[in-house]
């Protein structure tokens, strides 16, 4: 009898822990646009805590994030962001002023900045640019959800097709070494315009300047495509994975809210 009774136990236990566990998976599927808000808000944000904590000296958790994240984004100064400092950004050659008279790649990424200067956020200004957007279009699209119809993979494409473009021509440009190849002058730009921009415009990375713009820009491009795309095939899954969790409870005669 004894074994019967703890035989019985368990398997009320069991049931106890699946249907919690079940209501905790409804939740997440009910306010899912809530869950992905914060997982990307973090994802977002730790970067900019990096020069946060390396302001507030506290450099090791910040070199947890700068590590973390250099697997993610190449973190060149010359295309990021700084905080704390006299610009908000600096060109290739004040980087180097500052660091070492290099056109390396591997030698400028390890750069994070100094106290005049301020703290380079962990991410490049594109990364930045890419998922914020995803953050923010997030919820303009769950606002407008139920007027807007999904987004096509034509459609994605095109949306996709900017950051491909920008970010193919500085690959391309950078292997004549950084601040070398031909989106670091734009001179083909220049004679398009028949330099009737100033000369900051066409040169350089800094902000303001047309290569900081088209990252800006293509980033958010790509933003607005893949939550226009994906989002809908999200919100239809957890949508059915909510009903059949219902109908399981229904079955069951078990209140989901209880």
């Amino acid at each position: 009898m004894t074994g019967q009774f703890a035989a019985s136990t368990s398997v009320t236990q069991s049931r106890v822990w699946a249907r919690r566990l079940n209501r905790w998976v409804y939740k997440f599927a009910k306010y899912w646009i809530l869950s992905f808000s914060l997982l990307i808000g973090l994802y977002v944000g730790l970067p900019f805590l990096a020069p946060v904590f390396i302001a507030a000296g506290l450099e090791f958790p910040a070199r947890i994030i700068y590590g973390i994240y250099s697997f993610l984004c190449h973190q060149l100064p010359q295309r990021s962001y700084f905080l704390f400092g006299q610009q908000f950004t600096y060109s290739l050659p004040e980087i180097q002023a500052a660091w070492q008279d290099t056109t390396s790649f591997s030698i400028l990424r390890q750069f994070i900045g100094n106290p005049q200067m301020g703290w380079k956020v962990a991410w490049s200004d594109r990364m930045i640019s890419m998922y914020t957007s995803i953050l923010f279009f997030s919820w303009v699209w769950y606002a407008l959800r139920k007027r807007i119809g999904g987004l096509s993979w034509q459609g994605l494409l095109v949306f996709l097709l900017p950051m491909a473009v920008d970010g193919l021509t500085h690959m391309v440009s950078d292997i004549a070494g950084m601040g070398q190849g031909f989106r670091d002058t734009n001179a083909w730009l220049a004679a398009l315009t028949s330099n009737s921009l100033p000369p900051t415009f066409y040169a350089g990375d800094a902000w303001g300047s047309f290569n900081s713009i088209m990252r800006l820009i293509s980033g958010v491009f790509f933003g607005a495509g893949v939550v226009w795309f994906g989002y809908p095939y999200l919100n239809e899954y957890f949508e059915d994975f909510k009903l059949k969790i219902q109908e399981k409870f229904a079955r069951a005669g078990i209140s989901l809210e209880s």
